[in-house]
């Protein structure tokens, strides 16, 4: 068991502020039966209660409570490990948890949003597949021509507002349509907030998320979910009027060692969307 700490600091940080709503978010999904509870009696939350989860990790209740309140109490990785456990954290879940409770091996990787020249030259090599340079932000840094024909103009979109949360959440000036456009969302929202732990304190990431949650009642609806995830590799299909259906296969090239550039270039599934793209892109 652990021992409660003595310690009795009642700041609450941002970090670890978002580390109890968090920690909160994710035993109010798990049902107690799963874990081998008593599913009956009356209960004020859904999900485990505190008790149960500090039993499950094999934590001294207050302590657990005071982690939930964001109290700012020492906490080793075999503890946080054990948390993660008892509240079956995936890969991604339990990377957020250690960045949020700041138990991270060696330095943070730092922020950089200068674009090589040479890497436009390679978004404008893989034309007629649509390309951009993307931060963990989501702000968009280089772009092709292809995804200004195939995806969105950005030329037509001021600089400001060139960031791929924002166009999906409060633009409708997109070429096509994505058929899975909620999965899709939900995903991007889930890397962000898994993204945004590093990045609590910044005033830049804060002003974005302040203005999805002014625009998008969607967004809000997504963010208040506090799922996290990696950023998405998966198939997508697109509409486009005229052509129908592409099949694209997003394939993400860091631009670093520490990653925090990703080149996200859309390759056709198959010969039909190779073809469809090209007569976008090539005969527009």
């Amino acid at each position: 068991m652990t021992t409660v700490p003595a310690a009795t600091d009642r700041t609450v940080t941002a970090e670890r502020r978002e580390l109890g709503v968090f920690l909160r978010s994710r035993r109010e999904r798990i049902r107690p039966d799963e874990v081998g509870f008593a599913p009956g009696g009356r209960r004020r939350t859904p999900g485990l209660r505190r008790e149960e989860v500090a039993l499950l990790a094999g934590v001294g209740v207050t302590w657990y409570t005071w982690l939930e309140q964001g109290r700012d109490i020492n906490v080793s990785a075999q503890v946080l490990d054990a948390i993660a456990t008892a509240l079956r954290f995936d890969r991604q879940e339990r990377s957020h948890l250690y960045r949020l409770a700041g138990s991270r091996s060696g330095p943070a990787p730092g922020v950089c949003s200068a674009v090589p020249p040479s890497a436009q030259k390679t978004l404008d090599a893989v034309s007629p597949y649509p390309a951009v340079v993307l931060n963990k932000r989501y702000d968009i840094l280089a772009f092709n021509e292809a995804y200004c024909r195939v995806i969105i103009d950005l030329e037509k979109v001021p600089v400001e507002d060139r960031n791929l949360l924002w166009l999906n959440f409060a633009s409708n000036d997109w070429n096509c349509s994505f058929v899975d456009a909620e999965a899709t969302k939900h995903h991007m929202v889930a890397a962000f907030r898994a993204a945004s732990a590093d990045h609590l304190g910044d005033a830049l990431w804060q002003d974005l998320i302040q203005s999805l949650l002014r625009v998008s009642p969607y967004f809000a609806e997504l963010w208040e979910r506090y799922d996290v995830a990696a950023p998405s590799t998966r198939t997508k299909m697109l509409e486009i009027d005229g052509f129908g259906i592409l099949r694209i296969d997003p394939i993400n090239l860091w631009l670093s060692p520490v990653g925090p550039l990703r080149v996200t270039v859309y390759t056709a599934l198959d010969e039909e969307t190779e073809t469809k793209l090209r007569q976008i892109v090539d005969h527009a």
